[in-house]
């Protein structure tokens, strides 16, 4: 009988911990990729937002956004993201000294939640000043 209890209690601590284990933040973009267009090379410094939602349910909090290129400069929300609550990644782009014509330039960003890491790109073209 005792041991029956034990193992009863030790299957309900399990399941408990892997049920509050799915609890997680969770990181979802309004879109995945922001075009620039066409623009020109005398207005080189381009910027733009990405809207993000936690729809998870833990606070979501993004310990890193990396660019693939020193000329793009991801700006993000600090503070924990409560479940249900927006937060934004505002990225400046800047052309000068690039050669003009078509760039496509990859931010990782790294959260607490799931999916751990996302890619968000930003492309556009850089049309050489007249």
């Amino acid at each position: 009988m005792m041991k029956k209890a034990l193992l009863m209690s030790l299957m309900l601590t399990l399941t408990l911990g892997y049920a509050s284990a799915q609890k997680k933040a969770q990181i979802k973009f309004d879109k995945m990729t922001y075009d620039f267009g066409t623009f020109s090379e005398s207005t080189p410094v381009q910027k733009c937002t990405f809207t993000f939602t936690n729809v998870g349910d833990e606070p979501l909090i993004i310990n890193q956004a990396m660019a693939s290129c020193g000329c793009t400069v991801p700006k993000y929300t600090k503070k924990p993201v409560a479940p249900g609550q927006k937060g934004t990644l505002n990225v400046t782009y800047n052309g000068k000294g690039r050669f003009p014509g078509r760039f496509k330039k990859s931010i990782t960003v790294r959260t607490n939640g799931k999916p751990e890491m996302v890619r968000l790109y930003i492309q556009g073209t850089m049309e050489e000043a007249k």
